[in-house]
């Protein structure tokens, strides 16, 4: 027979709570491993009360969803909490908030709905800006029409088995650009695929089809995460928790 720990079981999961939250500044150069390390150590600080697994080895129950690569900022990262002990969303948002390191930015919190599916089944696509330092916006829109003139734009891409050529054109849904003199800006949106294609990805194929090459390194912000709908806009994947939240408001009201 398999061993048993000892002692009683974890008390089950009562809550489940979705974040949004930002990486700002120098920590967008932190890796996921050391911000999933952070906000566990900043859930412990603030006392939020999280079930845990069972077994010899429990961990807490958090889901991450969609993080942001190394080097890119952004304001649309999310994740998933357990709870043992009902909270109110807003109270654990703010004592999150207050004790993680300054440049992670705990948004947003909402209650999730029951039946309304995983989180991670709300995402399929990511907008990004990227700001192009050296490059003049004229210049990026030509590259960005030769990019969306093409049917498919190898370029090498670094997954765990190695260099291979991956297509970073056709997961781009769409593109405009934008800046001033000397600084243009990308505007993007991405479908998700296997392996990732990311913001480098794209420069990388603006750099194949027109030689566009900035001279100083691209910055850049992923703005919205969620499921690309038919006019292309990125939906706010915790807006069906809040709708469901509502009608539940509603309901209740009304009795």
């Amino acid at each position: 027979m398999a061993r048993q720990p000892d002692g009683p079981p974890p008390p089950p999961t009562v809550q489940k709570l979705r974040l949004r939250y930002a990486k700002r500044g120098p920590l967008r150069f932190a890796s996921h491993r050391d911000l999933a390390r952070a906000l566990e150590r900043a859930l412990r600080r603030a006392q939020v009360p999280m079930a845990f697994s069972a077994g010899f080895s429990p961990h807490p129950k958090i889901s991450y969803v969609g993080a942001a690569p190394t080097g890119a900022a952004s304001e649309a990262e999310y994740l998933e909490i357990g709870l043992a002990r009902r909270c109110d969303p807003e109270q654990v948002r703010a004592a999150l908030d207050a004790s993680l390191p300054a440049g992670v930015d705990v948004l947003e919190c909402v209650e999730a709905a029951e039946g309304g599916g995983s989180l991670a089944d709300r995402i399929d696509a990511a907008r990004w800006r990227v700001e192009l330092p050296g490059v003049e916006p004229g210049v990026l829109a030509a590259a960005v029409d030769a990019l969306l003139a093409r049917d498919e734009v190898l370029v090498a891409k670094r997954t765990k088995n190695g260099l291979r050529d991956v297509d970073a054109r056709g997961p781009v849904a769409s593109a405009s650009t934008g800046g001033e003199a000397g600084c243009a800006i990308l505007h993007v949106v991405v479908r998700q695929v296997t392996p990732a294609v990311r913001p480098d990805d794209v420069v990388a194929a603006l750099a194949a089809v027109a030689d566009l090459r900035p001279p100083s390194p691209p910055r850049a912000v992923r703005e919205a995460q969620g499921r690309l709908d038919g006019s292309g806009t990125v939906a706010d994947p915790l807006g069906p928790d809040r709708e469901a939240r509502a009608r539940c408001q509603g309901e209740h009201a009304a009795v």
